[in-house]
Order: structure tokens, then C-alpha cells, then sequence
């Protein structure tokens, strides 16, 4: 029964953040101030979940073959590739730093 109540709060939750949204006045979402931050707050967001997923396991922060995949997607988004390249450079050299290292 937990697992339900935990549902429906999350469902109201989620409701209530979106209705909030709603209800912020269109002249508060005009400020320079609020436009930057809105730009911004996505790219922070993603880059803090990367680092959790890279450097994390559990509550301990490691540094495999992850971190070097990372290091490598780094490497081809500052040579300019297109992000399908970045991906498939982070995933090859991830993988093969995993089968050397076992």
C-alpha cells in the first residue's frame, strides 16, 4: 500500500509543480535575469547527472573506464564532431578500456 501512496503523491506533486508553473506572471518570465537562468539550468542539470553517472557508484566516487570514455567524449566534442560521433567515441573507448582491463 506504501508503494500507492507514493504514487499518488508524486502524481499530485507533479501536478502542483506544473500548475505553478502556469501561474508564474508572463512579466516575471521577461527578466533578463529569469531568461538566463532558464537557458542555463538544463545544461547544469545534465552535466550533474553525466558526473553522478560517471564518477559514482554508490557512495563511493571511482574513476574506470567511464571517466575515460568521458574524458574521450571531452576530446571529440572540442574537435568539433557531431554528437552522434561523440557518442559512439565515448561508448568504443568505454568499451575497450573495459575489455583490456577486464
Amino acid at each position: 500500500m506504501n508503494v500507492w501512496i507514493a504514487i499518488g503523491v508524486t502524481a499530485l506533486g507533479c501536478y502542483a509543480v506544473k500548475l505553478a508553473g502556469l501561474l508564474v506572471p508572463a512579466g516575471v518570465l521577461e527578466r533578463p535575469l529569469v531568461r538566463r537562468l532558464a537557458a542555463l539550468l538544463p545544461v547544469a542539470l545534465l552535466a550533474a547527472l553525466t558526473a553522478q553517472q560517471t564518477f559514482a557508484d554508490g557512495r563511493v566516487l571511482v574513476l574506470d573506464a567511464r571517466a575515460v570514455g568521458l574524458a574521450a567524449a571531452a576530446v571529440a566534442l572540442l574537435l568539433r564532431a557531431p554528437f552522434l560521433v561523440v557518442v559512439a567515441v565515448a561508448v568504443l573507448v568505454t568499451a575497450g578500456v573495459r575489455a583490456l582491463g577486464g
